[in-house]
């Protein structure tokens, strides 16, 4: 599965448009307060000229934000002696202050903390210029330092947010791995499980009748063949499947009810006959509970093989409305322990992932029996 992250609003802007916004912007807000200040000590295009000098570092913020920071910080300590209106000083703290929010949204804590401090210090002797009184100094000074202290603030939460969001999008993407890796050692087993099990017992079969009925062993070799060549027809597609990147479309046919004959059929080479029951009219499945159901069997007839001792089993299939039903059963020795093996888990795992559940163990009247229930869909049901 794939885990996706809303992009914020700020992140739909191309990057290279933001450093433009910032510096006009930058510049028509001074050019405003100075407007509404006290014009008489500024002198025009005089004044406002080094005003769009000393923003040009702004630029910098996005890509380099200490070098930006620098810039900026040389703004403020060339801006104040001009004595230009308090308004305009205050402006030019606060996009000082937007350059400490970059650095403690981007860079280390060390980085911030000489940042932060810098900030302080130019602010602090630039309220000196500004303030005409020891009263205005301390109101001045006491502004200034909150202005850095919420950009720090903010910057820092700006930048434990994007951490946490990449703990995130980390953790998501082991997680996929992490069940990617269970789906694929579930279908391999599987596979691989049942094939060998039927291949194992007609070796035996083989070689004990090899001598005296070469029929018999012709017949067991040829399962072996078959089975052999099903076994390898699987792996190509698991293979196939894992090599497909995201994009490309599936090309190769999954498993489903629609092989059960088959899968019969070979349980029965490997001396087990099974009987099939259908309740219910048939439906197409969709393709996870087709497979999984599919594999439960598979897996349910392979510990039928070899460990049941018996020559006979039973598999029910029920399409009752809103769930698929399996049972598959025989009246052998009692089958195996859940804790001896993989194949027990990986078939209640398989049903607990479509949120359906599976119970398996002895029977009271003897034998071993495996029981899932797969939900259907709504628009099945």
């Amino acid at each position: 599965m794939e885990a996706t992250v809303p992009r914020p609003v700020a992140a739909r802007v191309p990057s290279a448009v933001m450093p433009w916004v910032a510096l006009a912007a930058y510049p028509v807000a001074l050019a405003l307060t100075v407007a509404v200040g006290t014009g008489d000590e500024v002198n025009g295009p005089a004044t406002m000229l080094p005003i769009l000098v000393l923003a040009l570092p702004g630029i910098l913020l996005p890509r380099w934000p200490l070098v930006g920071f620098v810039g900026l910080l040389v703004g403020v300590v060339g801006l104040a002696p001009l004595n230009i209106s308090g308004l305009v000083g205050f402006g030019q703290a606060i996009v000082l202050d937007v350059a400490v929010a970059y650095v403690a949204a981007t860079r280390s804590r060390i980085a911030t903390a000489g940042a932060v401090g810098t900030a302080i210090l130019a602010e602090g002797a630039a309220a000196t210029i500004y303030a005409s009184n020891g009263n205005e100094y301390v109101n001045v000074l006491v502004a200034l330092l909150l202005g850095v202290l919420v950009a720090w603030l903010g910057g820092t939460a700006l930048r434990q947010r994007r951490d946490y969001r990449a703990a995130l999008l980390t953790r998501a993407a082991s997680d996929a791995v992490t069940t990617e890796r269970l789906r694929i050692a579930r279908d391999l087993h599987d596979q691989v499980a049942h094939s060998i099990g039927v291949i194992a017992i007609q070796a035996g079969v083989g070689r004990r009748v090899i001598d005296t009925q070469p029929d018999e062993a012709r017949k067991a070799l040829d399962t072996i063949e078959t089975a052999s060549r099903e076994t390898l027809a699987g792996l190509r597609r698991t293979l196939v499947a894992l090599r497909r990147s995201d994009a490309e479309p599936a090309t190769t046919a999954t498993a489903g009810l629609a092989e059960l004959d088959s899968l019969v059929t070979t349980t029965e080479a490997a001396g087990v006959r099974a009987r099939v029951r259908i309740d219910g009219e048939p439906r197409v499945l969709p393709p996870d509970v087709d497979l999984a159901a599919y594999r439960i069997i598979q897996e349910a007839l392979t510990n039928i093989v070899r460990h049941a001792q018996t020559e006979n089993c039973t598999i029910i299939i029920g399409y009752a409305l809103p769930e698929l039903t399996i049972v598959v059963s025989d009246a052998g020795r009692g089958g195996i322990d859940s804790g001896t093996g993989y194949g027990i888990p990986g078939m209640r795992e398989r049903a607990t992932l479509l949120g359906g559940h599976l119970t398996a163990g002895p029977r009271e009247e003897g034998g071993f029996e495996v029981s899932a229930t797969l939900p259907l869909p709504a628009d099945q049901a």
